[in-house]
């Protein structure tokens, strides 16, 4: 199996990069500077510069793109929608990075995570980008995508406990009623869903236990 993690010097890029290279997994790190990841093969590129030709050759990409500020936060739909134009009618899969705003919270799948009052006004317009592209994503019928969520609580140093829930369209919560997980945990969940490929055009999400 041959994986290439876009955007991979990124905190979730990083972490997925070492998961894949502790199971001896094929990896390329897909960067714009110099990799600062464990992959030994490394493609220098800008995401949004990415061909099909660069791509033709994975089983799956792994799309760890994040933005943040106000002017990039359109970019979640853009740089998805270029990398779901060349992967387009092939067999590579696509496995996206997703976030947690966009996770109902009643059976009826009418209210999501980011509506409820206690979603801090921060991170609102970011939620409502994501779940954009989210949507833009559900339409794709000719890409093999998976779009997996974190917890409510996605915390980028916290410790590797090598377990893991998998949920589905819904916020799941734990034994302990939190829904949290480590950029570490998650990237194991990334990894697995790499190997098992069960979800096409589904969104799942991960939550620690």
């Amino acid at each position: 199996m041959k994986i290439a993690v876009v955007c991979a010097n990124g905190k979730a890029g990083k972490l997925i990069v070492k998961e894949a290279v502790s199971r001896g997994i094929d990896v390329t790190a897909v960067v714009r500077e110099d990799n600062k990841t464990e992959a030994k093969n490394v493609l220098k590129k800008d995401l949004f510069n990415l061909t099909a030709a660069d791509l033709k050759d994975f089983d799956v990409v792994i799309d760890a793109f994040g933005a943040w500020t106000e002017d990039t936060l359109p970019q979640h739909s853009t740089s998805l929608k270029h990398l779901c134009d060349i992967l387009s009618g092939t067999q590579t899969r696509l496995l996206v990075v997703g976030g947690a705003g966009s996770l109902y919270v009643n059976p009826e799948h009418t209210a999501c995570v980011a509506d409820g009052p206690e979603f801090p006004d921060g991170f609102k317009a970011l939620a409502a980008a994501m779940a954009k592209a989210l949507g833009e994503l559900r339409q794709r019928t000719d890409v093999k995508w998976t779009y997996i969520s974190p917890a409510g609580d996605f915390r980028a140093d916290g410790e590797r406990t090598g377990k893991y829930i998998l949920g589905g369209e819904e916020l799941t919560l734990n034994s302990k009623g939190e829904s949290v997980i480590s950029y570490a945990d998650y990237a194991i969940a990334m990894i697995d869903e790499a190997i098992s490929g069960g979800n096409i055009q589904k969104r799942i999400s991960v939550v620690a236990e």
